[in-house]
């Protein structure tokens, strides 16, 4: 990791996509774990794309090269909007273009790749992935995409050499931004941050700088630094008003500092632009913690018929329906989906995910080796480090649950409406049993 380092704190960042390989870096939208986007915010516009190339394969419908980009438009503009039923004709449009030209496609397995990954086939995108780079061994989309597969897959070894690659090919938004989140993942959050702002110093148009300020954002909310958070996501917004996810970011930020009627009101502002399903898990247990219990389970109904629309157009998402079955639903359906999830991949957040289902069932005994499993790399996450203490402390282990729930409000006092009040009462009580 020492080369990647250097990478993110000597080279040129930010330089601006011209196409729609580089999708999300993690496409989990209820758990803890960082969400980073692989990739700034394009021109033209994804939709603007999409009907270009529809003109022109109405023309040239031998065009595989064409095929291809549409198919990456359809899951770029699907993450925009969330709408998971343009998945279905990016994978007809992918396969057009395999149709066209079976061999060497390295655009079309790269797009597979990533449409794989956002349906969380994480195992087939690493395959379409290698197939890619066996084509052309110097396309840099593909590390990108391989990487995604891989840190997913738990493969933490072949991610941190894949983002590596994609670096010394291009050191771009989409390589810097994964870089990122692999130093955020192993705690190391000065350099990620190091990393995002000599992005944004390159940074060329106000939708690549939005892009940044919401990451640093990103950054400084899961390190506690609330008011820090607060002034990037609204640099974001007036950069481009448009940004939502900046917009949910100054929702959560306002939560965090107890501005919760403000808070509400931009969380539905967000959700009526794109019902991203973070978004409204998050202003479910906003609500939840008010006392607004009906509300609450409105969003929370809302967010269980997404589930069933991403299902349907074939993503397979037990590890969000699993963490929300677990605080809002039913562990035990919880355990079951997670433990599924976790026999696919044994990523950090699948295994955090699992231990908390099993402590919610009453299963501490096992939930506490996938608590440690979750931290194995150093993520300094205070979700993470929340569950582990109250697993030790249902184990009756006071030192190590103190020693947790302590560095779970250090990283962020507020970390959840939910959650962080209740790590603030336990550690009082264990403090008070010394």
């Amino acid at each position: 990791m020492r080369r990647l380092a250097l990478f993110a704190t000597a080279a040129v960042l930010c330089a601006g996509l011209t196409g729609f390989a580089a999708l999300e870096h993690r496409s989990d939208t209820s758990g803890s774990a960082p969400t980073r986007i692989a990739g700034a915010r394009t021109s033209p516009t994804a939709a603007t794309l999409i009907s270009k190339l529809q003109d022109h394969l109405r023309r040239q419908p031998a065009d595989a090269d064409s095929w291809a980009q549409l198919g990456s438009a359809y899951v770029e503009q699907a993450r925009l909007t969330v709408d998971p039923t343009l998945y279905p004709k990016a994978e007809t449009a992918l396969r057009r273009s395999l149709k066209v030209r079976p061999d060497a496609n390295t655009a079309a397995q790269t797009g597979m790749a990533g449409l794989a990954n956002a349906r969380h086939q994480f195992a087939q995108a690493r395959t379409w992935a290698e197939q890619a780079i066996q084509s052309n061994p110097y396309a840099w989309a593909a590390y990108g995409a391989l990487a995604d597969a891989l840190t997913q897959l738990g493969d933490d070894t072949g991610a941190q050499a894949a983002v590596q690659r994609m670096l010394d090919l291009h050191p771009s938004t989409a390589s810097f931004t994964r870089a990122s989140y692999t130093l955020e993942l192993q705690g190391r959050t000065d350099e990620a941050t190091q990393a995002l702002q000599r992005a944004l110093e390159d940074a060329s148009s106000p939708a690549d700088q939005a892009f940044c300020q919401h990451y640093l954002g990103e950054l400084a909310f899961n390190t506690g630094k609330i008011p820090q958070a607060l002034e990037h996501y609204r640099k974001a917004l007036a950069l481009d008003a448009s940004y939502t996810p900046a917009l949910a970011g100054v929702a959560r930020a306002e939560a965090a500092l107890g501005r919760t009627a403000q808070a509400v009101t931009d969380y539905q502002a967000a959700i009526a632009r794109v019902p991203q399903p973070q978004y409204v898990l998050e202003l479910g247990e906003l609500l939840e913690s008010l006392g607004r219990t009906t509300e609450a389970k409105a969003q929370y109904a809302v967010l269980e018929a997404e589930q069933k629309l991403f299902t349907a157009n074939g993503v397979v998402d037990d590890l969000n329906l699993g963490q929300y079955q677990a605080d809002h639903g039913d562990p035990q359906l919880a355990v079951t989906l997670l433990t599924a999830e976790w026999g696919r991949r044994h990523a950090v957040q699948v295994a955090d995910a699992l231990g908390w289902a099993l402590h919610r069932a009453g299963r501490d005994q096992q939930a506490l080796p996938l608590a440690r499993e979750a931290g194995r790399l150093g993520w300094r996450d205070a979700t993470v480090s929340y569950h582990r203490g109250v697993i030790e402390q249902a184990l009756g282990n006071d030192q190590a649950a103190r020693t947790d729930l302590t560095a779970a409000l250090a990283a962020n006092p507020a970390f959840s409406p939910l959650h962080a009040p209740d790590a603030q009462a336990r550690l009082a009580r264990l403090q008070g049993h010394q």
